[in-house]
C-alpha cells in the first residue's frame, strides 16, 4: 500500500471534562509557572535591593528565560490538552488520545485488558475529576484517560469491565 494511501485515524469521539482545563491550570501553576514566576520576582527584589545596576540587563533576560514561558505554559498548556484529550469505547477496543506537546493515540484490544483502574488525586477530587487507567497484555504500557468527571471514570471502567468479560480473549 502506497504511504499516501494510508488510512488516517479518526480522533476518539468522547472530550474528557471541561474541568480538566482548570485542573492542568492548576497543576501548571503548582509545578512549573509558579515556580518561575516565583523566581523571576525573587531575583528582581533581590537585584533591586542588592544591586539596582543590574535591574537593566536582568530586567529583560528575567522576562525572556522566566517569565514569558511561564505564562505561556500556563495559558496554553491546559487548552491545548483539552483539545487533544479524548476517548472511546467500542465494542471491540478501548481507544484513547493523549498529551499536549508529545501527542499519542492508543488502542487497546478489549480481549487484552487485565485491570482497570479509577485514581482520584487531590487535586483531581477538587475539582470532581478522575483518571481511567486501563492496564493491557503489552509492552507500549497503560492507557491513562485523565480529566474524566468522577461519575464519567465511574461508568467508564464498570463498561471496560464488563465488556473485557465479554470478549473472548486470544488463544495462548
Amino acid at each position: 500500500m502506497p504511504e499516501s494511501a494510508a488510512p488516517l485515524l479518526r480522533p476518539p469521539r468522547h472530550r474528557v471534562d471541561p474541568r480538566a482545563r482548570r485542573w492542568w491550570t492548576l497543576q501548571a501553576l503548582l509545578t512549573l509557572s509558579g515556580p518561575m514566576l516565583l523566581t523571576a520576582i525573587t531575583l528582581a527584589v533581590l537585584s533591586l535591593l542588592f544591586f539596582p545596576g543590574a535591574l537593566p540587563w536582568l530586567g529583560p533576560l528575567l522576562l525572556v528565560v522566566l517569565v514569558l514561558p511561564a505564562l505561556g505554559y500556563l495559558l496554553v498548556m491546559p487548552r491545548w490538552r483539552y483539545a487533544v484529550h479524548a476517548w472511546e469505547l467500542g465494542g471491540r477496543a478501548v481507544y484513547a488520545a493523549g498529551g499536549w506537546f508529545w501527542q499519542k493515540r492508543r488502542i487497546a484490544p478489549l480481549s487484552r485488558v487485565q485491570t482497570v483502574d479509577t485514581a482520584r488525586g487531590p487535586l483531581q477530587r477538587r475539582f470532581g475529576l478522575a483518571t481511567v487507567t486501563v492496564t493491557t497484555a503489552s509492552t507500549a504500557g497503560d492507557i491513562k484517560i485523565a480529566g474524566l468527571s468522577d461519575a464519567d471514570a465511574e461508568e467508564l471502567s464498570r463498561l471496560i469491565g464488563e465488556a473485557a468479560q465479554d470478549v473472548p480473549g486470544d488463544a495462548a
